[in-house]
């Protein structure tokens, strides 16, 4: 069952899953996964949060002695999240170990409303960090205009990073210039680079989502031809400018002191349309050095049925650039396609946080100890 994720490991490719529950640690679930299924790490967000403590299963002695202590709702849902969040680095403990700090990572994501403060993102970061107090953990900052300095900022703090919901390839520049310049500064300020680790989250299935829908539209043949490859070749482009930029003097001089480069991570990789194989976004995007984050489903289709056939980005950029531009030549505005994905991510997350707030201040009166 475990062999294409085997090969998917030899190839370079790091198995997180994409997603956490107090359920799923105690149970034994995580350790079992790093066990047999050559996962090495975990990512969570606002919406894996919610769906875990929604289901309610594992959280109601922590509920009910935060509601005898009358905190707040945002405090409990803090000592919730990083709970979980330390006690799955602590599973992930040996995983870090092993791989010298690269892997065996979890990741805690700043507070969503938070995406366009600057000045905040970076004070949230530096709690979270203290609150999980484990040195596995990776901060999520969403890459935003206002996050791009805010990475910079925390970088140069000495905490590693995973930067999320990066949609284009510009922003991707942007990402990655601001983890270099985080680093320069974390050098600059003496701190010792090789503890400092990052991977930059590029968000995968929601274009082909957004793109096909507007090519369904427009009924035509040449448009149906394009169907499924927009989020494929965007990618790929990706990891071209992730290799110019690991490839340069600037980086040089930082890997000389120690540094680590920042992975590209591709995240969103469960398949929304089921004319596609479930696998798409895992087999079609093998490269060395990179993450690939999986919704469990993916990750056991492919364990299962997964293709993995050697490296299948290298070598692919000059159609991957093609395809775009038969995107672009239908009246596809690339531009306004991931800056709208970058903003209904951001709302999305919103959303789901304040949806987790409002059913933990329900479950924090539900376990509030009656009056005498």
């Amino acid at each position: 069952m475990a062999d294409a994720l085997k090969r998917l490991s030899e190839e370079g490719v790091a198995i997180w899953l994409d997603d956490l529950s107090r359920r799923r640690i105690t149970s034994g679930n995580l350790a079992e996964l790093i066990d047999q299924q050559y996962v090495v790490g975990v990512t969570t967000n606002p919406s894996i949060f919610q769906k875990a403590i929604s289901d309610g299963q594992g959280y109601d002695q922590q509920l009910a002695d935060l509601a005898a202590r009358k905190v707040t709702v945002e405090e409990a849902l803090r000592m919730i999240t990083t709970a979980d969040v330390r006690d799955a680095a602590d599973v992930l403990r040996p995983v870090f170990e092993a791989t010298g700090g690269r892997d065996g990572r979890v990741s805690i994501e700043v507070d969503p409303r938070l995406a366009h403060e600057t000045r905040a993102t970076v004070a949230e970061a530096k709690q979270l960090a203290w609150l999980v107090d484990r040195p596995n953990t990776f901060i999520k900052i969403p890459a935003t205009k206002a996050g791009l300095p805010a990475i910079t900022e925390v970088i140069s703090k000495g905490i590693s990073v995973n930067v999320t919901l990066i949609f284009s390839l510009e922003r991707y520049r942007a990402v990655m210039d601001a983890f270099l310049t985080g680093l320069e500064r974390a050098k600059a300020a003496g701190l010792d680079l090789s503890q400092i680790q990052s991977v930059a989250s590029f968000f995968v299935s929601r274009v082909d989502t957004e793109i096909d829908k507007r090519l369904d539209a427009q009924g035509t043949p040449e448009a149906a031809a394009l169907r499924g490859k927009a989020a494929l070749a965007n990618a790929r482009l990706a990891y071209e400018a992730y290799e110019e930029v690991f490839g340069s003097d600037r980086w040089a001089a930082l890997e000389r002191d120690g540094a680590n480069r920042q992975r590209p991570l591709w995240a969103s990789t469960g398949v929304k349309d089921k004319a596609y194989k479930d696998t798409l976004y895992v087999d079609e995007l093998v490269a060395p050095g990179t993450v690939n984050t999986m919704p469990e489903a993916t990750l056991v289709a492919t364990g299962d049925h997964g293709r993995i056939t050697g490296d299948t980005v290298r070598g692919t950029y000059e159609q991957a650039r093609a395809d775009l531009a038969a995107l672009a030549g239908l009246g596809i505005d690339y531009d306004e396609v991931v800056q709208l994905l970058e903003d209904e991510g951001v709302d999305k997350f919103e959303t789901s946080w304040n949806d987790l707030l409002k059913s933990t201040e329900a479950e924090l009166r539900r376990l509030a100890p009656s009056e005498a």
